[in-house]
């Protein structure tokens, strides 16, 4: 079951960009569209789970969550705008590819939740097939590639914002556990539940966190301010809503002592997958018979690097 719920987030994360594309609107629209969402999930929870169970909610659990949503509106605004020129079955994968590289070792290093050498050689080898996988996933075809060489100017617009969307998200992921120890807020407000309780309540100011970073992307980066608050708008709300489910999921993850913060930030990275097949398959974004092996090939593969790290632990004692 800590599995299933861990792979929550890459299901829902996965389908935003597909299902942005579908919607269509530009990149502010699908950003702040995304955010309200968020927050109307923000708000549902605060008000039915949180006030009514009584979880601790102080100025520290709101400045962590407003510093983690303006972190996410710097990942996903910048993702919207790296799939503007690249797509969605190349900008997905390489997007949560260099997240789930980044995360991982993130929280094995930063948070110590590799203590072991067997431990950060068996993480190590999973992160590598993943990436491999992810590799595969994005292959361009020849063409594509002379294309690129011609067109070099497109590839560098839109790896840009994309390594800038990876360094958000990175800091989305690991803000609440960071900030926790910088702020010294009290054991048992961290551990109470497991500590599912202080991440569920960090839900609501990170909603209100992702609205504000939002209007500052929207005001001071993409600088889409006509035609930005219409019916396109609000219907991207339901991304926000599908991506709120996974990022519950994520948290949940994230505070159980079975995965923890490297393992539930990379199941939850999984997604590349779904924007690979889902490219293709639902947006028909085309690809080669070439292309569709290596995308067939890299999922398997990714998918042994998820297998060894949710078996981390259990492996590593096996040596």
């Amino acid at each position: 079951m800590d599995i299933l719920i861990a792979l929550i987030p890459s299901l829902c994360w996965g389908s935003i960009g597909l299902l942005s594309a579908k919607f269509g609107g530009n990149s502010s629209q699908q950003t702040l569209g995304l955010t309200f969402g968020g927050l109307l999930f923000g708000v549902l929870t605060y008000l039915l789970w949180v006030l009514p169970h009584g979880y601790t909610m102080n100025s520290q659990i709101v400045i962590i969550g407003l510093v983690s949503g303006i972190l996410w509106t710097v990942g996903q605004g910048f993702q919207f705008v790296a799939i503007k020129s690249m797509g969605v079955s190349r900008a997905v994968p390489l997007s949560m590819t260099s997240q789930i590289v980044g995360n991982a070792l993130l929280g094995a290093a930063v948070l110590g939740e590799w203590t072991a050498v067997q431990q950060w050689v068996i993480g190590l080898i999973a992160i590598a097939l993943i990436v491999l996988g992810a590799v595969w996933i994005q292959t361009k075809d020849k063409a594509e590639k002379q294309n690129q060489v011609s067109g070099t100017g497109s590839s560098v617009s839109g790896m840009v914002p994309l390594a800038l969307s990876t360094l958000g998200f990175m800091g989305y992921f690991i803000a609440p556990k960071l900030l926790q120890n910088w702020m010294h807020i009290p054991a048992q407000i961290i551990n109470a539940d497991h500590g599912v309780q202080y991440m569920i309540t960090i839900i609501f100011p990170q909603s209100i966190g992702m609205v504000i970073g939002g209007l500052l992307f929207v005001l001071f980066i993409t600088r889409e301010t006509k035609k930005l608050v219409t019916k396109v708008t609000f219907v991207n709300a339901i991304t926000g809503l599908v991506w709120a489910i996974g990022n519950i999921a994520l948290f949940i993850s994230i505070a159980n002592p079975n995965l923890g913060q490297a393992t539930a930030a990379t199941l939850s990275s999984l997604g590349f997958i779904m924007g690979a097949f889902g490219g293709v398959f639902i947006l028909h974004e085309r690809k080669t018979k070439y292309q569709m092996v290596l995308v067939s090939l890299g999922t398997l593969i990714a998918v042994v690097g998820a297998v060894l790290m949710t078996n981390l632990n259990t492996l590593a004692n096996m040596f």
